[in-house]
């Protein structure tokens, strides 16, 4: 059986209304964790985040541009929650990172002279999730999209709504502010 795509979903959505049950089984899953990734860490918060997601949706299913990424529309929706969550809260968002994903990470960031290569410990997880928290909120969205999420350089612009230009250009400095950051942790 062929799986369908999510565009196809949509438009199934828009006349039977039941169809909209497969998006949530798709996105019930990936979309908590890049809430947690974002800093959301109270399961109910984000469960309620979820619900919010899902009506914001399906009350936009009819301005959905199925030329764009449904999973990028999504992601930018779950975003702008997330956002709006931490401006009602207060609260900057705290990072969240497993050690599997700290070392990847960090084997982006680092080149051949750096000095982290030394850091690839149980100490760097902690130390990766404190350089996180001292770069702008900008810097670590790109990076928790690119590297934890693995979306490309065209769904992150369409995610943060910025020029996909200035992706590369957010992604490479922000790489380099974390390997500052990361830098001063290891002094």
């Amino acid at each position: 059986m062929e799986r369908k795509s999510d565009a196809q979903i949509v438009k199934e959505t828009l006349i039977d209304k039941s169809a909209f049950a497969e998006l949530i089984i798709r996105y019930e899953h990936v979309l908590p964790k890049y809430m947690r990734r974002l800093g959301v860490y109270d399961e109910e918060d984000r469960l309620d985040l979820m619900q919010e997601v899902f009506i914001k949706v399906y009350k936009n299913l009819q301005g959905y541009d199925p030329s764009l990424s449904f999973s990028s529309w999504i992601y930018r929706i779950t975003h702008n929650e997330c956002i709006s969550f931490f401006r009602k809260k207060s609260v900057r968002p705290q990072v969240v990172t497993t050690t599997e994903e700290g070392r990847d990470l960090l084997e982006f960031i680092k080149d051949d002279t750096d000095p982290l290569q030394k850091v690839f410990s149980i100490e760097a997880e902690q130390t990766i999730k404190n350089a996180l928290q001292e770069i702008s909120e900008l810097h670590k969205d790109v990076l928790i999209l690119r590297f934890f999420e693995g979306y490309e350089y065209k769904e992150i612009s369409d995610i943060l709504k910025i020029p996909m230009g200035s992706v590369a250009t957010h992604i490479h400095r922000a790489k380099k502010s974390l390997r500052s950051k990361l830098e001063n942790h290891h002094e």
